[in-house]
């Protein structure tokens, strides 16, 4: 088993650069398979979750080819329209982006049904609601979700909810569609924004991604293009929450500081101080900080990407702290492997109430999922003594070159492979 072991103590200090966005990239990546011409893609990032929605593109026929570390060069004219199934993709909640291009593309599309982390239900319903509008079968069997039309039109859809993914999904098939679309309710995340700037450099015809409405006009075929995905707001924000969990100054650059708005909102309340440049955000918190509540909403709204990392940050605060989860009802199983470190942290439903404690201590702890394993790292930083992460590939399905990164700010911690006591012990006594 892989795991991270950390010595807790040391302030995080410096510059870190931000990759680009892990939720942005699986959605072009989608999306560039609906033209049968060249499509380069600048600011990839180089993590899990992208390398398999990349093999898996190669097993459709697709050419895909990394030219440099974060450059993809993909061809689909040669692409062949079968039931995207492997281990792969079955992890990964991306899986249901292809439904939307290979129904936009071919009018049919048979993809094996979402995985990712177990955070909550991710139902699909929203997705089939907007296909079946858009003049598409849905149908869910033996693990798949298959839809097919003869013809796709345009439809004015209302949301229920305001789905990142349907929203995704709805606007990719819609591109290629008879006519004009409405999507009302809309995700307004930046990666909707940055999928629907992706189609239009193809030659879609997509008006008012960013809000709640959303209008695109059908066209006939796609064309090849050359894009840069935008930087990750999440690992943005985890750097950022880094340096108020160990009282560090991190300038976290290839950002866009509009899309970190709420994280650095909470930071001010939090009493770290905030510094934004053009491309570039500085936090420096020198105290302990300070007690505030926190609700999780959609963009542009607190993210809930960032609920466990904000949750590691108040449980060292100065007085008690309110947590609310509104999107997933499963994002605190973490909890149990914080308190194990030494907080103080009740859960009743969909909130946790966090009495702040002085300090954590070091642990054997496992990483639940993705956002809550990055965050568990955060508080091993912080701790007293050693900690170990067990289950560190949720972690990696969507930050590169995490501990790499961290280590350049001055953590203790390296990535063991095939750990065992003897490797574990080794670092302790480096490290005593």
């Amino acid at each position: 088993m892989d795991q991270y072991i950390i010595r807790g103590g040391n302030p995080l200090v410096g510059e870190v650069e931000i990759t680009g966005a892990k939720n942005a990239a699986l959605a072009i990546l989608a999306a560039s398979a609906m033209t049968d011409e060249t499509v380069t893609i600048e600011n990839m990032p180089d993590e899990a979750d992208t390398n398999v929605l990349l093999r898996t593109m190669n097993d459709l026929g697709i050419f895909t080819h990394r030219t440099s570390r974060h450059i993809v060069r993909i061809n689909a004219a040669k692409a062949r329209n079968m039931p995207v199934d492997n281990e792969g993709i079955k992890k990964i909640r991306a899986s249901y982006y292809l439904i939307g291009a290979l129904l936009g593309k071919y009018r049919r599309a048979k993809v094996v049904l979402p995985g990712g982390c177990a955070i909550g239900l991710r139902p699909v319903d929203q997705h089939m609601k907007g296909f079946a509008a858009l003049g598409a079968t849905c149908r869910i069997e033996h693990g798949y979700i298959t839809a097919e039309a003869k013809e796709l039109h345009g439809a004015h859809i209302y949301l229920d909810i305001s789905s990142v993914g349907a929203t995704i999904n709805i606007m990719m098939a819609a591109t290629m569609a008879t006519g004009q679309t409405i999507i009302e309710n809309a995700a307004k995340e930046p990666h909707v924004v940055d999928l629907a700037n992706f189609l239009n450099s193809m030659g879609a015809r997509i008006k008012g991604a960013g809000t709640d409405v959303i209008r695109i006009r059908g066209v006939e075929k796609l064309h090849g293009t050359d894009y840069a995905i935008i930087p990750d707001q999440i690992e943005a924000g985890t750097f950022m929450m880094a340096s108020a969990v160990t009282r560090g100054d991190i300038t976290v650059t290839n950002v866009i500081p509009k899309h970190l708005e709420s994280i650095s909102a909470k930071l001010k309340e939090m009493g770290c101080q905030i510094t934004e440049q053009d491309d570039a955000v500085r936090v420096v918190c020198r105290d302990r900080v300070r007690s505030t509540h926190v609700k999780t909403l959609p963009y542009p709204g607190f993210p809930t990407d960032m609920q466990p990392q904000i949750t590691v940050a108040l449980g060292l605060s100065n007085g008690v702290s309110i947590v609310t989860e509104s999107i997933f009802e499963n994002r605190f199983k973490y909890v149990d492997e914080l308190v194990s470190m030494g907080a103080s942290i009740k859960v009743e439903g969909s909130t946790a109430i966090i009495s702040g404690v002085e300090k954590y201590t070091g642990a054997h702890i496992t990483a639940p999922d993705l956002r809550a394993g990055a965050a568990l790292v955060l508080a091993g930083l912080v701790a007293d003594g050693f900690t170990t992460v067990d289950n560190i590939h949720f972690i990696e399905r969507g930050y590169e070159d995490f501990y790499m990164k961290l280590r350049s700010l001055g953590a203790i911690i390296e990535r063991l492979e095939n750990a065992d006591e003897r490797s574990e012990q080794k670092f302790r006594l480096k490290y005593a």
